[in-house]
């Protein structure tokens, strides 16, 4: 019986002393509470290792020392020259104060949506005293130091530091981006036009530039054809005009076997003539006098 005792009283003891002990990660904090309410002077445990409570009235919260982020919701500001952008941002923060941060929010929850709040009231803020140009492109880097500088001011109230905080992504509105891209089309298309009609002008130019050197050189060629022609055929005349002076009876042959070389050629011509007649002559006497 008392061994039985003895066992219940050392397994109670084992129980409230592993109650009693806590472990602390090095990426993180511990708060002490009891009742809900941070012990004095050891309500916040900082250093790694193994700590000790008072069991059954204590509870420890644990606190993420690390960079977290936050995502913030994509929004539509109205830039200073009245340019509405949509704005997609994000912050990096540490909770630097776990005391406080317990306090003031609880939970990590809690505070990403009260950072959201900042965030989003620091980005139409600032955003909102630029114009188009110096969000896009000029002076973002400067935009985000101020942005962040903003939501680490209000952050600190619930003891979190805001490390860093970008915008993602600054652009027009998919409608008014439609519209600009819409326009860059049409813009486009008619630097095109100018480009095609400048062509279309050239080619002709030198097109019919081709066409009228072609016609002045072929008229150039066929003068110069006729010339040669009429001057082949006046000496092709004289050399049979000579020919006919010298013998006329061998000039007249030579013409008749011209004649017959050209009225028999193969084909369906046909003609009707006497064989007595003059065609024929030397058909009759084939010898160069017969037609005397």
């Amino acid at each position: 019986m008392i061994n039985r005792i003895l066992a219940i009283v050392a397994v109670f003891a084992l129980a409230l002393i592993s109650t009693a002990m806590f472990q602390v990660q090095q990426t993180e904090s511990a708060l002490v509470l009891r009742f809900g309410a941070p012990v004095a002077g050891r309500g916040v445990v900082t250093d790694p290792g193994l700590h000790f409570k008072v069991p059954l009235i204590e509870s420890v919260v644990r606190i993420d020392n690390r960079i977290l982020d936050l995502e913030g919701l994509k929004q539509e500001v109205l830039a200073a020259d009245n340019q509405r952008i949509d704005v997609d941002a994000f912050v990096r923060y540490r909770i630097t104060d776990p005391l406080r941060f317990y306090q003031a929010a609880g939970s990590i929850r809690a505070a990403n949506n009260l950072l959201a709040s900042l965030l989003n009231s620091a980005v139409r803020r600032v955003l909102g005293e630029a114009t188009q140009t110096q969000i896009v492109r000029d002076e973002r880097a400067a935009l985000m130091v101020k942005i962040r500088e903003q939501v680490n001011a209000e952050s600190q109230r619930f003891g979190v530091t805001i490390v860093d905080a970008r915008l993602r992504r600054a652009d027009l509105p998919r409608e008014i981006s439609e519209k600009v891209f819409s326009r860059m089309v049409a813009e486009r298309q008619r630097e095109a036009n100018e480009y095609r009609a400048q062509g279309a002008e050239q080619y002709q130019t030198i097109t019919s530039k081709a066409d009228r050197d072609a016609i002045v050189l072929r008229a150039n060629a066929q003068q110069q054809a006729e010339t040669i022609r009429g001057q082949g055929d006046a000496e092709r005349n004289r050399i049979f005009a000579e020919a006919f002076g010298r013998d006329p009876a061998f000039f007249a042959f030579y013409r008749s076997m011209q004649a017959y070389d050209a009225a028999f050629k193969a084909g369906d011509t046909r003609f009707v003539t006497s064989p007595t007649s003059e065609f024929f002559r030397y058909f009759s006497a084939p010898k160069a006098d017969a037609a005397k």
